[in-house]
């Protein structure tokens, strides 16, 4: 079964999720480390567009739809939204965040 291929839409709060998390990287891991984190995790989310089915539902979002899934990257979390046009991404946070934090997502519009 072939899956259609959506189009991947990213939120500027994922944006801004993303630039945290490798500027966390250049401070921790120095600046090649972090590049190699932020590429693959950057490719994850490129990929999205026809690999959309295959991480799981976002426990915490959970729907009848099933349409809030999230990617586990390391520590971080991306949280997808998808929908019959596209796939949004909504927001790239730390795993330790609080559950209020994940559930906010929903709120995100693009």
């Amino acid at each position: 079964m072939e899956v259609e291929a959506l189009e991947v839409v990213v939120s500027n709060i994922a944006l801004k999720g993303l630039e945290q998390v490798y500027e966390h990287g250049i401070e921790a891991f120095a600046l090649n480390a972090a590049t190699l984190y932020i590429e693959e995790l950057i490719l994850k989310i490129e990929m999205l567009s026809v690999n959309y089915l295959v991480y799981p539902e976002c426990r915490y979002l959970a729907t009848k739809s099933r349409k809030y899934r999230n990617i586990i990257h390391g520590s971080y979390l991306v949280i997808y939204r998808v929908t019959s046009a596209r796939v949004e991404v909504l927001n790239v946070i730390h795993g330790s965040r609080s559950i209020t934090t994940v559930r906010s997502s929903r709120k995100i519009n693009i």
